[in-house]
């Protein structure tokens, strides 16, 4: 997909305007193929955030924006690399026979897409092979490989099952499936996504020694470990405590248990070294978890891997800190753990939820003892989250109600009007002994509509301060 050197120069002069306002300025470049222009302008502005070390590169070319909304970022295909180095040495210190001949340092990604996962995975191996069934996609990985100085990739448009049928046996083969049914809807199932890994599973196998396999955080880990029988890891990876993808590593011979497999939940929070923690469903289920009434000093919530993995007992056992409740996944301790895989707070105070102990906590808090109000007014509008039924809450509020940088956004579980933007160091943490596992901190409590008093419906706050 050629592009004019008008067409160039107008992206380079643009690339970080607003799209929406050069779209109607078309005639105003008559010169400028103005749809092309838009694509690539707004592609570097997505990849600047999620793709950083392309995004420096002024030679690459953009696909359209769905394309690049599905592809990994540049930390989680780093990540992925990070597995198969890990692989690939532990193999090259317990050298074993293997079943399935492959020529030395060969890779396939059968899902290409826009190549970042396998521009990465391929810097690994000696030849790759990029695969992908969307001819321009196919074009534009053709271009960018060779700028990236990627030479030893090859582009080939092809089905990715009619490629996996025909190819010669390779060391590893990356798929990302489709994660949409034919209307478009998410699915939860493995067996649901195309194409379908379970059925396909033996024939990965005969044509790699190693599969590793991309799925959406959506999909039931547990069905998919039950589904597939040659599971040897799985990943959950979240980047800044939105879990991003769930990955799969298959591997030739007898199959591990299940229950034995490990799960390795990684949180990526910009700083060096990510948050993690490895463990096992038998070991989970076997470990003590301690669970107290009692607030201490530090109060902690596991980030959005460890949720998605459930790893409850195992954060009680490993880090010495006690549960609130069996289902509010809320955890405290008298020692602050820098380490802990979460969100780490210190307690300051807490009251319950009558109307004088809100204010006069509010007040100590803000140190103005006589002018705290309860936030209900505007810009201090409280919000509720009920999940399920009997008003199990779950919540977390503050008392300065303006949007400001570096303000904390609040994604909500059922909340029924927009988020708020709350600053992290103003801010209480309401729970409930009652709450399920699907509640979140992420969630703000208000009176309810239908004039309930504060008491019946809402339980204790907890005033904390964040670390």
């Amino acid at each position: 997909m050629p592009l004019s050197q008008d067409t160039l120069r107008f992206i380079r002069e643009h690339r970080r305007d607003d799209v929406r306002s050069l779209a109607l300025q078309a005639r105003r470049y008559p010169s400028v193929d103005m749809p092309a222009a838009i694509t690539q302008i707004s592609g570097w502005q997505i990849a600047k955030e999620k793709i950083p070390a392309w995004a420096e590169n002024e030679h690459i070319l953009y696909p359209a924006h769905l394309s690049l909304e599905q592809c990994s970022s540049q930390a989680t295909a780093q990540y992925k690399a990070e597995i198969i180095t890990n692989l690939l040495h532990t193999e090259q210190e317990h050298p074993a026979q293997n079943s399935t001949p492959a020529s030395a340092g060969t890779f396939t990604d059968l899902t290409g897409g826009f190549g970042i996962d396998c521009a990465y995975l391929s810097s690994r191996f000696g030849h790759a092979t990029y695969v992908e069934r969307q001819e321009t996609l196919c074009q534009i990985a053709a271009h960018n490989f060779p700028v990236l100085g990627l030479n030893h990739i090859s582009v080939c448009h092809a089905d990715s099952v009619c490629h996996l049928q025909e190819m010669e046996p390779v060391d590893c083969i990356f798929i990302d499936p489709a994660r949409r049914d034919g209307h478009g809807g998410k699915t939860v199932a493995i067996g649901d996504c195309e194409p379908d890994i379970a059925a396909l599973e033996e024939l990965l196998l005969r044509k790699a020694r190693h599969v590793l396999v991309k799925l959406s955080p959506m999909l039931d880990l547990t069905l998919a470990l039950n589904d597939l029988k040659h599971v040897r890891e799985a990943h959950i990876v979240s980047v800044g405590n939105e879990c991003k993808e769930l990955l799969l590593l298959l591997g030739q011979g007898e199959g591990v248990p299940a229950d034995d497999i490990p799960i390795h939940c990684v949180n990526f929070t910009g700083v060096p070294a990510p948050q993690a923690l490895v463990f096992t469903r038998r070991q989970e289920k076997e470990r003590a978890c301690p669970y107290t009434p009692q607030l201490k000093s530090y109060l902690y919530e596991p980030n959005a891997s460890v949720l998605k993995a459930g790893a409850f007992r195992s954060l009680s056992s490993l880090y010495k800190v006690e549960k609130l409740h069996p289902n509010s996944h809320l955890y405290t301790s008298d020692h602050f753990l820098p380490d802990f895989p979460g969100r780490k707070f210190r307690i300051t105070s807490s009251c319950g939820f009558g109307k004088k102990e809100v204010r006069d906590a509010g007040c100590r808090e803000k140190g103005e003892p006589h002018r705290a109000q309860l936030p209900r007014h505007r810009g201090r509008t409280a919000q509720t989250t009920e999940i399920g039924r009997r008003g199990r809450h779950l919540s977390l509020c503050h008392y300065s109600g303006r949007r400001e940088e570096g303000t904390y956004p609040l994604p909500g579980y059922g909340i029924r009007h927009q988020p708020l933007y709350l600053p992290l160091h103003e801010m209480y943490i309401s729970y409930s002994p009652r709450c399920t596992s699907r509640a979140s901190l992420a969630s703000v409590c208000q009176m309810t509509a239908k004039g309930d008093t504060a008491e019946k419906v809402l339980p204790p706050r907890i005033y904390v301060t964040s670390l």
